[in-house]
């Protein structure tokens, strides 16, 4: 009897997002947040709603509520919910706009800050590492874990938004991704990591067969930005008390999201253009034109590749000294043969040859 709060927060999310969601659909119209298609979408179907993040948010909340009333010793866990409720629902607010309206990314930028400031301000924060070999930890800089840990908000926040470029995408890609985080709050015991996952994981499963290809409702940047926040303090909750090798662990969990949010930068510095100018060469872009078009496709390979990524992450959770060093280039190299097996990672041509030795072979 001590867990059955899990199971019903589970529910009570996944209830709630699912008989929300048509709600939020009337709303989308009623308010005008419809998507409309242009060249740099892949979606060419006119007026779907992209207001279904409110469904997830409210999901969320109701099961964070059940999970709060009915978890033991809930009251020490009280500032750091407060805080991922003020923090999602600034980041919901600016999202729901942008969905209106179309923001820049400036004033996106400016709320996630202060998002991620309300959630250090509650003791969500990267404050140490951890030497695998022999398990010293160095403390930082309080500036320093501020840094850190705005840093780490902001990026995984719109690393959901980036990867939000398919029907169903970002919704079930942060739903394994969830999945995993909360088995690593299982594993340390952490009850607020716990509440924090069956919650958000509950409201995106709900969620999901409205946004599975072909999408009825999205997500929206009202969704991804909550998602990506709600993940971003999941990750923080989960890993100081589970993983030897710190930080690693959620960054396996994120590799997908991450992963193409850093190749994306690096593609338009490389081009001279402004990281924040869109491009079609996600790597949801690239599966799309391999699968010729088809969504369903697409999509299920990039949850399979986020599962195998998850899988890994919690495999290293339990990992302890020198294996970490056997292991990591394992899986880095891994990373890099699958990157270049999507056509992410250019070979460069063979260099021509020389114009004599030319003349001679003719």
């Amino acid at each position: 009897m001590r867990w059955l709060w899990l199971p019903i927060a589970f529910v009570a999310a996944a209830a709630t997002a699912a008989l929300a969601t048509p709600l939020a659909s009337r709303l989308s119209f009623a308010l005008g947040a419809i998507d409309r298609p242009n060249d740099r979408k892949v979606s060419a179907r006119p007026n779907i709603p992209r207001w279904g993040g409110l469904a997830v948010a409210l999901g969320s909340f109701v099961g964070l509520a059940v999970a709060t009333l009915m978890a033991p010793a809930r009251v020490e866990f009280l500032p750091h919910l407060e805080a991922l409720l003020v923090g999602g629902m600034l980041v919901l607010g600016i999202g729901a706009l942008d969905d209106r309206r179309s923001l820049s990314a400036w004033p996106k930028l400016a709320v996630e800050i202060v998002a991620a400031a309300t959630a250090i301000a509650a003791g969500f924060s990267i404050e140490h590492v951890t030497d695998p070999i022999t398990g010293t930890v160095w403390y930082f800089a309080p500036w320093l874990t501020w840094l850190l840990t705005t840093t780490w908000i902001v990026v995984v926040t719109n690393s959901l938004n980036l990867i939000d470029g398919l029907d169903g995408l970002c919704t079930g890609v942060s739903a394994i991704i969830g999945s995993a985080l909360t088995v690593l709050a299982w594993q340390g015991g952490h009850v607020p990591g716990l509440m924090i996952g069956v919650a958000l994981v509950g409201a995106l499963l709900g969620f999901l067969p409205f946004n599975f290809p072909p999408a009825r409702i999205f997500v929206g940047d009202t969704g991804a930005l909550f998602i990506g926040y709600c993940l971003s303090l999941l990750a923080l909750e989960s890993y100081q008390r589970v993983t030897v090798v710190t930080f690693l662990v959620p960054l396996l969990a994120f590799a997908v999201p991450l992963l193409d949010t850093g190749l994306s930068i690096f593609r338009r510095l490389q081009r001279r253009s402004s990281p924040m100018v869109a491009d079609r060469e996600h790597i949801h872009h690239r599966l799309l034109r391999d699968f010729r078009g088809s969504h369903r496709p697409a999509v299920l390979s990039l949850y399979f590749l986020t599962a195998c990524f998850c899988l890994l992450a919690i495999s290293f959770a339990r990992l302890q000294g020198y294996a970490v060093m056997v292991f990591l280039p394992v899986v880095l190299g891994l990373t890099w043969r699958i990157l270049k097996n999507l056509g992410l990672i250019a070979t460069p041509p063979p260099a021509a040859a020389p114009p004599d030795v030319e003349r001679r072979a003719s």
